[in-house]
């Protein structure tokens, strides 16, 4: 387990004012114990809630290129059929995790290929779980482009806490399977839009991890 790196500077900054905080307690109360026992603690707690966030956990990645796995820790939350309109432009199966701010939140990359379309929308801030939250709020698209020429479309998305995301590719990349690509901050969702043959293997509902999960088998 290590501190992903888009959480070390706020981190460092939060541990200088709490440790502040705490000292100018004690050497302006001096006589107030519980005031200053509150402040010690509720500091503690903030301090480990964040850092519980930031969190990113090394374990091996299995690949396979027959399987599709989840890009993110949470729940499955949406598994349908739709019409994908902004770049693949036909029917496909969607499957959305929520993610909480208890989640990791680290993005990892469903199937090796190469990023063959990437694209990042300004837009609102509705709670994630809200349908409209896939084709209106803040969102990255992008796109890998697997060996075989199946292209596999997934999105990042922001919600109503999470205002914050940050996507790591460029068009022409290639990442593999279970590699981070990308990392939202405190609460989000993230859609995957699958080929209509593939065979899902997760149901509303289910936990998933990132880059652990297998989300659908393809053909």
């Amino acid at each position: 387990m290590t501190i992903h790196r888009e959480g070390r500077t706020l981190l460092f900054f939060l541990l200088i004012f709490f440790t502040l905080l705490n000292l100018a307690v004690g050497n302006y109360l001096p006589d107030f114990e519980k005031v200053r026992l509150f402040t010690l603690i509720t500091s503690g707690i903030l301090f480990l809630l964040v850092l519980q966030f930031f969190r990113n956990p090394i374990f091996k990645i299995v690949q396979n290129d027959k399987q599709v796995l989840a890009p993110a820790d949470g729940k499955v939350v949406v598994i349908e059929e739709t019409e994908e309109t902004e770049y693949l432009k036909e029917r496909r199966k969607q499957i959305s995790i929520f993610m909480s701010p208890v989640n990791v939140h680290v993005n990892r990359m469903p199937v090796e290929g190469a990023i063959s379309y990437y694209k990042y929308h300004p837009g609102k801030y509705l709670v994630a779980w809200h349908p409209k939250s896939s084709t209106e709020n803040e969102r990255t698209t992008v796109v890998a482009k697997m060996k075989n020429g199946t292209e596999i479309l997934f999105r990042q998305i922001a919600g109503a806490v999470a205002r914050r995301i940050r996507c790591y590719v460029s068009e022409g990349q290639k990442l593999d399977q279970g590699q981070e690509f990308g990392f939202i901050k405190f609460g989000s969702r993230v859609d995957v839009f699958l080929p209509m043959d593939a065979k899902i293997t997760v149901k509303v509902g289910d936990v998933t991890k990132g880059g652990r999960t297998v989300l659908a088998e393809l053909e």
